[in-house]
């Protein structure tokens, strides 16, 4: 790595794939830790697995370099709006709104959000030619270090290089920016998890090939065609819709039985209310009234067929459907009408149930008899036992109705271009099974429609779902977006209007517009806030890799570090260690030195540690019952070597009275 570049030496997304081969076949890897494919293929015998001799996937010029920037080391840290996550309403809050290039953001989640999330929807530049999109890369690679890291040769990593300093949007950059995104987007997603991704004709194709390669063409799961515009602009075809591109991270944990509201059914039972208001309990006369509404509403009938409408009685509204025609053989009885007493008319097949089936049937009250004797009976069969139907490919939703719903919100037309429907997402969520304490992620968040998706689904069935979006800090250009721009330089006093602050503006609308609107509701329980943190570089000069403080001392000048600068390091150690973002940290007075301690962790970032601190903390692992440190890492810029020493020494010798096996690390 070139001297320009800054890293945080291995935070990055863990390869678990790596760690499961050296777990299982040790033997297939030399002493340099590199893999021996041939050796492993003769661990396998032929019956177990087929190797097979011919391949099929897609290869672009960037394909090495993105593998690369997948697994690269982050080049940030992350910093907490403290002032922002400490106001009532964000104080307690588990939702997450992160400020920053989401590839970065993406490595910081990558261990304590490991295999956390349920749903992950994304709405990626479309590279349509128009929007803005270009490659570009902050990452500094000497040809040299490019072919052995990425392993080509010498005039690819040229090429490489100068592809990726081109602003290129071509498929290939394209594919370069999303690779490693979706690469560690897998690896957050849990067993059962599924990846939603919006996208349109222009890069739908290599977006497919791409999803393949990195989560397996066996776990395509749907292609859903959202037909959200009327325009009609364009030579040849016009487009007039959108896709949303479904991955399941396995098909062998997520079965696939996904269900969703059969559309028209609320305007059916919000209709029948209405009639049953309006003739009490004659059913014939809220029959007629049906057929009436539905000729009016075809639409809106999801039986679609003329002679099945509606029905209602004291169970809820049904449909009589046919009782004829057993499978095998005709069952041939009796059937005496409830009101004429004579016998009803039978079905010409024969009936489709054996006699006492039939009866207790009736006896149930799921049997439709007609006005008299001469009609055919029917099935009852509700509609709230047949409300549903599996996920659809096929989405209607106009565009401007998501444009105009911001419109409202904010009280300006056009604040973002192309947002997505709030109302739509939280149907994908319901239908794919999002449970009511799963986490969804959104790291491309744009104007916050996940995050309001999730808000209002939890509101509607008292749920307890998380959001976490991220999304870049991009400039607003006030030629191409005077209104936006306008809006955040004038009402909401930003020197610098970004994207990410309508974003940070949208949430908090939203969540104040859900309360007002549900104020009926106790809301007590719900998460209607959100905490912010953001990315930012890492200090001059400063340089994670380091062993030994000796190496560094001529590097790095530590007495130039801020509290706030300690305390970004001290939220990126412990997101790295596996803690969540929004779990607490707690301050532990040392005897006058303050230590920060989170689920099992101690960090040691200050100076001053002395051996009357060292005694302090060995005798509070023995007396305090809630203080159980697993592992005790130290900051060791701000130790002296004899320091390290002698606390390492203690931790490991010392016999606490609960048998903790402590582990101690020194971070430089």
């Amino acid at each position: 790595m070139s001297k320009e570049q800054k890293i945080t030496g291995n935070i990055q997304a863990p390869n678990k794939d790596l760690e499961i081969l050296k777990q299982n076949f040790p033997n297939c890897f030399d002493k340099n830790g590199d893999f021996d494919f041939e050796k492993f293929k003769t661990q396998l015998s032929k019956n177990e697995i087929n190797f097979s001799k011919e391949s099929y996937g897609m290869d672009w010029l960037g394909k090495s370099y993105a593998r690369l920037l997948a697994t690269d080391e982050a080049s940030t840290l992350l910093k907490e709006d403290e002032t922002f996550n400490q106001k009532e309403e964000n104080a307690t809050s588990e939702n997450l709104l992160i400020k920053g290039d989401n590839l970065e953001v993406l490595k910081h989640l990558s261990n304590a959000y490991y295999e956390k999330i349920k749903m992950i929807y994304i709405d990626p530049p479309y590279n349509t030619g128009s929007d803005g999109f270009v490659y570009a890369d902050d990452r500094k690679f000497t040809i040299e270090e490019l072919q052995e890291l990425a392993g080509v040769n010498e005039e690819r990593a040229k090429r490489i290089l100068d592809f990726t300093q081109s602003k290129s949007n071509s498929h290939s950059a394209w594919l370069t920016f999303m690779y490693p995104r979706l690469y560690i987007a897998k690896q957050l997603l849990k067993e059962d998890g599924v990846i939603l991704i919006s996208i349109d004709e222009n890069e739908h194709s290599q977006l497919r090939l791409l999803c393949d390669d990195i989560f397996g063409e066996e776990n395509f799961s749907g292609d859903i065609i959202w037909k959200n515009s009327s325009k009609n602009d364009q030579g040849y075809v016009s487009m007039q819709h959108e896709y949303v591109l479904v991955y399941v991270k396995s098909k062998v944990h997520n079965d696939g039985k996904w269900e969703e509201l059969k559309e028209g059914l609320p305007e059916i039972y919000k209709a029948f209310a209405s009639f049953k208001r309006k003739h009490g309990e004659d059913w014939e006369k809220i029959h007629e009234e049906a057929l009436k509404w539905f000729k009016q509403y075809p639409d809106s009938n999801p039986i679609k067929s003329s002679k099945h409408y509606s029905w209602m009685d004291e169970k809820g509204v049904y449909f009589p459907d046919n009782i004829s025609g057993p499978n095998h053989g005709q069952y041939v009885y009796d059937v005496v009408h409830p009101i004429t007493g004579k016998i009803c008319k039978p079905p010409s097949s024969g009936w489709r149930y054996p006699e006492e089936t039939i009866n207790q049937r009736i006896k149930d009250g799921l049997v439709h008899f007609g006005k008299d004797h001469t009609v055919v009976p029917n099935n009852k069969t509700y509609l709230k036992n047949t409300e549903y139907q599996s996920l659809t490919s096929m989405k209607y939703k106009d565009g401007r109705i998501a444009s105009n719903y911001l419109k409202s919100l904010f009280g300006v037309k056009g604040i973002f271009t192309n947002p997505k429907d709030y109302g739509m997402l939280a149907s994908f969520m319901k239908a794919i099974n999002v449970d009511k304490n799963d986490i969804i992620l959104d790291f491309f968040a744009g104007s916050g429609s996940t995050g309001e998706a999730v808000m209002q689904l939890n509101v509607e069935d008292a749920g307890n779902r998380k959001f976490i979006l991220a999304q870049l800090p991009e400039l607003i250009d006030p030629k191409s977006n005077k209104t936006a721009y306008d809006f955040v330089k004038d009402d909401l006093k930003v020197e610098k209007p970004t994207i990410f602050d309508i974003t940070k503006e949208r949430l908090i609308r939203s969540s104040k517009k859900i309360q007002e609107e549900n104020k009926d509701k106790d809301l007590s329980n719900q998460d209607l806030g959100f905490k912010v943190f953001e990315t930012m570089p890492i200090w001059e000069d400063y340089n994670f890799e380091s062993e030994e403080l000796e190496k560094q001392t001529s590097l790095f000048d530590e007495s130039k570090l801020t509290k706030e600068d300690i305390r970004a390091l001290l939220v990126t150690w412990k997101t790295y260690d596996g803690v969540p973002l929004t779990t607490s940290i707690q301050e532990i007075d040392l005897n006058g030195y303050t230590a920060h301690y989170s689920s099992e962790k101690l960090y040691l970032m200050d100076k001053g540690f002395t051996t009357e601190n060292l005694k302090t903390l060995l005798e509070k692992i023995d007396s305090d019952k809630n203080f159980n440190p697993t592992t005790i890492i130290a900051f060791g810029y701000h130790f002296e070597s004899k320091s390290l020493r002698e606390i390492s020494e203690n931790i490991k010798s010392y016999a606490n009275k609960k048998s903790i096996d402590i582990d101690f690390i020194t971070r430089y």
